[in-house]
């Protein structure tokens, strides 16, 4: 008893592991926030480029009908100057025509002229009444191809503020989607580190009776002397205990974390530097620390841990804890470690 109470009080607990993960865990957030952010403002310079060409297209044909009404105004103009000139002829017309008239009524010696003359007079005024009569024609089409126009204009003018005033709502939803997207984000983080916070509080109360079991940062670290013998990946009796208590608390959390935060429990294996043999059943510490991450999930499994929430993972030797070459850093180095994250 006196020798375990030794062994406690030389423990002390290493806080930097735990502060750069913290930090890796926060800028892996931020990171993804940013390109949460990045794919929005893709999304919105589609859409605004979308939009854009539709306005083009739409000032291009208003452009268009302004310049025909342009022309159509001066085509009813000409016209409207020609039946003015029309007008004018007519009246001159039947001015001489009732002065011919006049002459004849008085019985003048030429009468017989002037009679012709009015006879000449009349058929030119009928000849020019039709010819009025067709550019009054004229004019009225021309007025009615303007008016319709107009109407024309006035619809694509319609459509372009319509078009605008949609513009302008989807970048506010757009915009307001962001923010309620990057909310609803950082309120999962800080749910899902609650429940990681709570989750290991619970393995520290169950297993800190074991100096080869500690907390690592946002990490649950067994070293694989207590789960796995030499060079092997199958769990031994006193790991297959540990395991059991593991599986007790994960199911526990699984009941109390919201089906709507999509959490997994990731189990990743870590060898020392020491190269295998590569006769015995695995070739290299790459297969070798992903069948023992692979043998830990299978447990929880067959232990009621439902298999969506389990990754597994190996890693070699290539993510040591530390990077000195002595036994007590290999031993430190192969290790089991459990991490709650998001998918």
């Amino acid at each position: 008893m006196a020798l375990s109470r030794n062994r406690r009080s030389e423990r002390h607990v290493d806080y930097w592991p735990g502060f750069v993960d913290a930090l890796s865990t926060l800028l892996l957030a931020i990171m993804f926030l940013l390109s949460v952010f990045v794919l929005m403002q893709f999304l919105l310079s589609q859409e605004v480029n979308n939009k854009d060409s539709v306005l083009n297209r739409l000032n291009s044909q208003i452009s268009e009908l302004t310049e025909l009404l342009s022309l159509e105004r001066g085509k009813g103009q000409d016209l409207e100057d020609t039946l003015a000139g029309l007008q004018a002829s007519l009246t001159a017309a039947e001015n001489e025509k009732s002065r011919l008239q006049s002459l004849l009524a008085s019985g003048g010696g030429s009468g017989a002229a002037a009679e012709q003359r009015a006879g000449e007079l009349s058929a030119t005024l009928d000849a020019e009444k039709q010819v009025s009569a067709r550019a009054l024609s004229q004019v009225e089409l021309l007025n009615q191809q303007i008016a319709a126009l107009r109407r024309q204009i006035g619809a694509l003018e319609d459509a372009l503020n319509a078009s605008e005033a949609r513009d302008r709502e989807s970048n506010t939803k757009i915009a307001d989607l962001g923010k309620r997207l990057n909310v609803a984000l950082a309120q999962r983080v800080q749910e899902l580190n609650r429940y990681r916070s709570d989750f290991f509080g619970r393995l520290r109360e169950i297993l800190s009776d074991r100096e080869n079991i500690r907390i690592v940062g946002d990490r649950f670290v067994f070293q694989s002397e207590v789960l796995f013998p030499t060079g092997s990946a199958d769990i031994n009796p006193q790991g297959l205990i540990e395991m059991k208590k593991l599986a007790d608390a994960v199911v526990e959390l699984n009941k109390e974390i919201p089906d709507d935060i999509n959490w997994v429990l990731r189990v990743d294996g870590h060898t020392d530097n020491v190269p295998l043999s590569g006769t015995g059943r695995y070739r290299d510490n790459w297969e070798l620390s992903s069948a023992r991450a692979t043998a830990v999930v299978k447990f929880l499994i067959a232990n009621g841990v439902p298999a969506n929430r389990l990754v597994a993972a190996g890693f070699g030797e290539y993510q040591p804890l530390e990077a000195d070459d002595s036994s007590d850093a290999r031993s430190r180095n192969r290790r089991i470690e459990l991490k709650l994250t998001e998918r």
